[in-house]
């Protein structure tokens, strides 16, 4: 299978040294995570175990929030579906972000980008943007330092700033990043403009020149790599990036998770008996054809969906590395690490179902007032 990574298709093995290269950003070090834990006290899980791993100009942040120049939190969420896991994990980090720093998060709700690509309706799109809000809220954002931005609610104050980008973005810029052809529809050529406008609209709103630091995943980078330059060409900084590896899809080590294949993820919204279900039938084994070869020549980790997931909801870095080794030297069966990996999910999906049916009364104080 061919390889692909852009915000639209993410398909095969994914290399990320390649990526790096490729991409042009640069590798997360020791010392980038040094500097981070002197400043925070403590190192997130998902930067040891490297999910997030490489980063534009995060380096120019971080010494910019030493001398007391507070950055903002830039992240999103394209609404044509319900939430899964692998969403999750950038916003998780996200929310880590703004309380250990203390900054404000500007979220962006995507739906124009959703009506334009998918074969979905208006109305369709508008009902998923309302309900991702609610699992967005549910994950414990601080309301009064966090802004809901919808495209097309906020047109107001985000059009006249997306015309200014698109003006400097040519459509051959656009054609060749994203592999369009002249039978893409207009709005689509126009969407990376409106994308790029949060990584300066709350400078705008406020008359101020903060920098911006945008958790994402590597496979949104192209919207930035487009706009950086034309960002500062308009008189604001470049934003800088912390990107994200993919979280494996459920029925195989490959590619990343999907909405449109429910057989491939975990949703905000699975109940305990379906997460159960689904892990046990469809998360791909790294283990042996029987249990006694398990046991004897161990299994392999590395393409383990259990083993890799518990990445992102083991916090103790002992117990993760304990499940491994036995993993490895077969004293623990796949079956064994995917009931271990049922029970942590669905304890997280208890805490934020609960949390998610008082989200409705608290989305009046998200949604940004312009």
């Amino acid at each position: 299978m061919n390889v692909k990574v852009n915000p639209y298709e993410v398909e095969g093995k994914i290399d990320y040294d390649k990526l790096i290269k490729e991409f042009g950003v640069n590798k997360i070090t020791p010392e980038v995570l040094e500097e981070i834990e002197n400043i925070t006290g403590e190192i997130h899980p998902y930067l040891k175990r490297g999910i997030f791993f490489a980063y534009r100009d995060l380096k120019k942040v971080l010494e910019e929030y030493k001398k007391g120049n507070k950055f903002f939190l830039y992240t999103g969420c394209g609404p044509s579906g319900p939430i899964h896991l692998g969403h999750v994990s950038t916003w998780l980090f996200t929310k880590w972000l703004q309380e250990k720093f203390d900054v404000e998060l500007w979220f962006q709700f995507t739906d124009d980008e959703k009506f334009l690509y998918k074969n979905m309706s208006y109305d369709e799109i508008q009902k998923w943007t309302h309900e991702n809000m609610l699992d967005v809220i549910a994950l414990g954002f601080d309301p009064k330092k966090t802004h809901f931005l919808v495209d097309t609610k906020h047109a107001g104050i985000m059009y006249p700033e997306a015309i200014k980008v698109a003006k400097k973005i040519t459509f051959s810029s656009i054609k060749s990043a994203f592999g369009f052809t002249d039978s893409n529809n207009i709005g689509s050529i126009f969407y990376t403009a409106m994308q790029t406008v949060p990584v300066f609209l709350p400078n705008v709103l406020k008359n101020e020149n903060k920098p911006c630091l945008i958790p994402l995943g590597i496979d949104q980078d192209v919207h930035f790599r487009l706009s950086r330059d034309v960002v500062e060409k308009l008189g604001h900084q470049k934003p800088a990036i912390i990107h994200s590896k993919f979280m494996i899809p459920l029925t195989g080590p490959e590619g990343k998770m999907s909405s449109s294949n429910p057989d491939s993820a975990i949703f905000l919204t699975d109940s305990h008996e379906e997460v159960k279900r689904k892990i046990n039938k469809y998360a791909f084994s790294g283990g042996r054809d029987t249990a006694e070869e398990q046991r004897k020549y161990g299994g392999n980790v590395e393409i383990d969906v259990a083993c890799q997931w518990l990445k992102y909801f083991e916090e103790s870095d002992k117990k993760l590395e304990k499940i491994y080794e036995d993993y490895r030297k077969g004293k623990l069966l796949s079956g064994e690490v995917k009931k271990i990996l049922i029970e942590k999910i669905n304890l997280f999906l208890a805490l934020h179902q609960k949390r998610r049916k008082t989200a409705e009364k608290l989305l009046p104080k998200f949604i940004y007032k312009s």
